[in-house]
């Protein structure tokens, strides 16, 4: 007899923390208050067509996706190095790369300031050894630095984890038929690593793309991002209505993409190598 009743508390705690927040979402996204009460309408969506809110989107999609580009770049050698079959000390390595995770997200943002300020740590150093100072903060540098640094391990572990349980006799036959180790790399390491990366790219770009404490601080409120209108929405402004339909509106466009990288990711299981 399958004992069901262990998965209550698991639904309970679904339905007051997942199912009913989002209900709460839709409704304040589909409804306006007026002199005669709560109406439903499309007046929040309505207003969000509008160029400025738009702008605020395409810059936080840019960000994200350039942001999550160079996560790929820099985090896809380091997974391979980590997966490397003659690396010593492996799991020390992995713990040093997961390691600053365990620090606040707030407070590891708030560290880069006093390395990126005017009298910061790395301007200091360059002015002791006779160079100009750089203006590090508040520009397109620093807001990719930041979400570089926080989001960099979501795409580290994920291809981790997949190239390590490669099966190394895949490779072995590959280098006996004389395939080089580009060739290695471009028909069998990569395309069995496909799965990963779909989990880093979806893992990196949905919160670089609603995050607010980063442009915030390292870009100095210069960039406005969609996770920042919404804090405003809800906490400056106080129209939870607007802010519930812009909310909606990202929920929407992350669930179409995780749709995609899930049917990806599935044809690319079925159709085995290339």
């Amino acid at each position: 007899m399958k004992k069901t009743w262990t998965a209550y508390p698991y639904i309970l705690w679904m339905i007051i923390f997942t199912i009913v927040p989002l209900g709460l979402l839709l409704y304040f996204s589909f409804t306006v208050t007026s002199s005669t009460g709560t109406i439903f309408s499309l007046d929040n969506f309505r207003r969000f067509n509008q160029p400025i809110y738009l702008k605020v989107l395409f810059r936080s999609l840019k960000l994200a996706g350039v942001s999550t580009i160079l996560c790929f770049a820099l985090g896809y050698p380091a997974a391979m190095f980590l997966a490397g079959r003659d690396l010593k000390h492996r799991n020390t390595m992995v713990l040093l790369m997961v390691l600053p995770m365990w620090v606040n997200f707030l407070l590891r943002t708030y560290a880069w300031l006093t390395l990126l300020e005017r009298k910061g740590l790395i301007n200091t150093i360059l002015g002791a050894i006779g160079l100009p100072s750089l203006s590090l903060l508040y520009n397109d540098f620093a807001v990719f630095l930041g979400m570089v640094y926080n989001f960099l391990p979501f795409m580290v572990l994920p291809i981790y984890s997949i190239l390590s349980k490669i099966d190394r006799n895949l490779i072995e036959a590959a280098e006996d038929l004389g395939a080089n180790p580009f060739l290695v790399f471009l028909k069998i390491t990569f395309p069995l690593s496909i799965p990963g990366i779909i989990s880093g790219i979806t893992m990196v770009f949905m919160p670089a793309v609603t995050t607010f404490v980063i442009s915030r601080l390292l870009g100095g409120g210069q960039y406005t991002l969609i996770g920042n209108l919404i804090e405003q929405q809800f906490l400056t402004v106080g129209d939870w209505n607007f802010g519930s339909a812009i909310s909606t509106v990202m929920m929407a466009i992350i669930l179409i993409g995780m749709g995609f990288a899930s049917r990806y990711e599935t044809e690319q299981e079925g159709s085995g190598l290339w």
